[in-house]
């Protein structure tokens, strides 16, 4: 609001990843696996390994395509 001498909230942008693996409720190991396949991206800062909120969002997205592709076929 412009006149407003109250700090800005912001969301959180960016994940490390055990914030990450509690958010998409999956192993380290199954994360680490998306990121190499590219399904899941991240940034570094430093030696620390970043997931972005963005990144995170597009995941769920791309999981909820793919399950809307198989709805309805047999398992």
């Amino acid at each position: 609001m412009p006149g407003s001498t109250e700090p800005l909230e912001t969301a959180k942008q960016l994940y490390r990843v055990p914030e990450a693996m509690r958010l998409l409720s999956m192993s380290r190991s199954y994360l680490y696996e998306q990121l190499r396949a590219g399904r899941l991206r991240s940034v570094k800062q430093g030696s620390t390994r970043l997931i972005p909120a963005s990144a995170i969002q597009d995941y769920i997205g791309l999981l909820e395509r793919e399950s809307e592709g198989n709805y309805g076929q047999a398992a």
